[in-house]
């Protein structure tokens, strides 16, 4: 009995607790007796602990970035297609998203692109894989293969893998028959027209060439939906402008102009959202933006990324508070999951729950 075992011993296991609030969520999952019901499912991780917790708060999280950008949104003018202004953004809450190139080359891919196609994120910051990615898809698949498919064999046969995916070499010669001819009409335009390209210019017209629905940046042409890649040579990409240098040199892009407008996106807008799936650059350049407005008013991380090393890809949503990047009186949200797994499930229990009223003006058609 307890009365029988030393007093130290009792006293140490045996503590008394503090009373919690009354308002303290209990842990309690879903019950599967209920049937299978998976909006009651998703529903039930609020309740559930850990990542799956997270989850439920980052959905809160982008819920309350829409209803925002619902209650203050106002008429929007009419804009052309490839106009490029700087002005303040006419919605309650403009949507910054950032993603990295592998979600692209994943199936993510038409997660974000249904976004983009019906205008429910405003701001767009990818590497210049993501880019590519997307473009080429237009012009060849990507397979599915394995992540223990030897580099060695892959290589010999031409096939480049992204993880557990699988690119062909040919895709990649496709893409280089589709560029460069592009390439080579924006060196006319920057010598007879004087045409001033920025990478956002150039992705810009990239979605118009393309021309096809199934493209994320089609849609953000259509959309006048800007999408920066300060890294735009960092890829396939730039290799092709590498290449295209020697055949018909003089193509510049400024990155000066580009950063002045993705700062201005933020520092106009009259409040702020941040959802970035994964590291790097993208979080950076994104959360950076937002310190010009003295920090994004919301903010939501996925990422696998551990904060022991100092990096900025792991560092959680509390270091930005720390430069101004989010506000102090944010409630940011990290959650630590794989995005393939965890974005598809955000987006259904945000912006697809708020469809008929946020695809109101979406060019969809």
């Amino acid at each position: 009995m307890a009365d029988d075992a030393p007093s130290v011993a009792r006293k140490a296991v045996l503590k008394m607790s503090d009373v919690l609030p009354q308002d303290v969520p209990r842990i309690k999952g879903y019950d599967f007796n209920q049937g299978v019901d998976h909006k009651a499912l998703l529903h039930s991780y609020l309740t559930t602990g850990f990542q799956a917790s997270n989850f439920a708060l980052a959905v809160q999280e982008i819920n309350k970035m829409i209803e925002r950008r619902l209650e203050e949104a106002v008429e929007e003018p009419e804009k052309q297609q490839d106009t490029f202004d700087l002005q303040q953004d006419c919605s309650g809450c403009t949507i910054f998203l950032g993603y990295t190139s592998n979600l692209i080359s994943s199936g993510v891919r038409e997660t974000i692109r249904y976004l983009v196609q019906h205008k429910m994120v405003d701001v767009i910051v990818t590497t210049a894989g993501g880019i590519e990615e997307d473009l080429i898809k237009c012009l060849a698949p990507t397979y599915l293969g394995d992540f223990s498919l030897p580099g060695k064999e892959l290589r010999q046969k031409g096939i480049n893998r992204i993880g557990n995916l699988l690119v062909p070499n040919e895709n990649y010669c496709k893409f280089e028959d589709w560029l460069m001819p592009i390439l080579d009409q924006m060196v006319l335009e920057q010598k007879t027209e004087g045409a001033h390209w920025t990478p956002s210019k150039m992705i810009h017209r990239l979605g118009k060439e393309i021309n096809n629905p199934d493209s994320v940046y089609y849609w953000a042409y259509k959309n006048n939906i800007p999408v920066f890649s300060p890294a735009l040579t960092d890829g396939s990409l730039g290799d092709m402008i590498y290449f295209h240098s020697y055949k018909n040199p003089g193509l510049v892009l400024d990155i000066v102009e580009d950063i002045r407008r993705l700062n201005c996106k933020a520092v106009f807008a009259k409040s702020t959202g941040m959802i970035i799936l994964g590291g790097g650059l993208i979080k950076h350049h994104i959360a950076n933006a937002n310190l010009m407005r003295n920090g994004a008013d919301f903010a939501v991380f996925v990422n696998t990324g551990q904060e022991f090393d100092g990096s900025d890809s792991g560092a959680r949503p509390d270091e930005a508070v720390s430069w101004g990047k989010i506000r102090m009186d944010a409630k940011p949200v990290k959650v630590y999951a794989d995005a393939s797994i965890i974005f598809p499930l955000l987006v259904a229990e945000t912006f697809a729950h708020y469809a008929s009223r946020l695809c109101g003006d979406s060019k969809s058609k």
